[in-house]
């Protein structure tokens, strides 16, 4: 599968009707749910990762906006997962340094970031963002210093899509589990008062993933000063590693 014409091909041939159904169910893609008008073709996870060890590391860079525009969910996952294998393969110990490796890594994080939209999904996004966006904040890179990655995130931050949003702080995975807890206590902080259920849920993964990842005390002080004002459901998800009485006591705090 040497092209994008290839790779959809061959997707559409595993389509699955009942399982599509399943999974426009499941990704709520009725009117006026979050993935409303979103069409599948009835495949695993596994599936997609199958293709994408079909396509081999070779697979033109060039040929995957065509697997990322693509309006079926799954050939944009692949197109998605693709990139993430790129990137993982040019971000070993052996090669964060090397010249050509960041010039290539910094040509599939613009690519990423130009068809972010496109990952229109929590789906989507949760399977690469920390992969992709999250590891590149930790590594040498020519497109700029933190301040210009801080900015890229901003942006997220502050775009009118829930996606993007979204990938500014899922990506703290990625730099919570390398040991760098700040990308996460800042963008938890910034999403603290957003709207979104799905943002609630992922704000508080995250920052359950930094206190599991990095500090259980740090994330005890980040609650001790925002538990009041927190979404219950994200204060649910940062604690639920914590032991039961405490997560009671959390959980008591009044909420403002």
């Amino acid at each position: 599968m040497g092209t994008a014409r290839d790779v959809i091909a061959y997707m559409e041939s595993l389509r699955d009707d009942v399982q599509r159904e399943n999974l426009m169910r499941f990704f709520k893609t009725g009117p006026g749910e979050y993935g409303e008008g979103d069409e599948f073709l009835g495949l695993k996870v596994p599936q997609t990762r199958e293709v994408v060890r079909l396509a081999g590391q070779g697979f033109p860079l060039s040929e995957i906006p065509e697997l990322l525009m693509n309006h079926w969910h799954e050939v944009r996952l692949c197109g998605l997962l693709i990139l993430v294998a790129k990137f993982e393969e040019l971000a070993t110990k052996r090669l964060e340094n090397e010249a050509e490796s960041i010039k290539q890594r910094d040509e599939i994080v613009r690519m990423y970031l130009q068809y972010a939209e496109q990952a229109n999904n929590w789906d989507l996004v949760d399977l690469s963002v920390h992969k992709i966006l999250g590891h590149w904040l930790l590594l040498p890179s020519n497109l700029g210093d933190r301040d210009y990655k801080t900015k890229v995130l901003d942006d997220l931050t502050a775009s009118p899509c829930l996606w993007k949003q979204r990938m500014s702080i899922v990506c703290s995975w990625k730099t919570s589990q390398m040991g760098d807890p700040s990308w996460c206590l800042r963008y938890a902080e910034i999403h603290l008062h957003h709207p979104h259920d799905l943002m609630h849920k992922a704000v508080g993964w995250m920052l359950r993933e930094m206190g599991k990842r990095v500090s259980m005390d740090l994330l005890r002080e980040f609650l001790r000063q925002h538990a009041h004002e927190m979404p219950r459901t994200m204060l649910r998800y940062a604690i639920e590693k914590m032991p039961e009485m405490e997560r009671k006591e959390w959980m008591s705090i009044p909420s403002s």
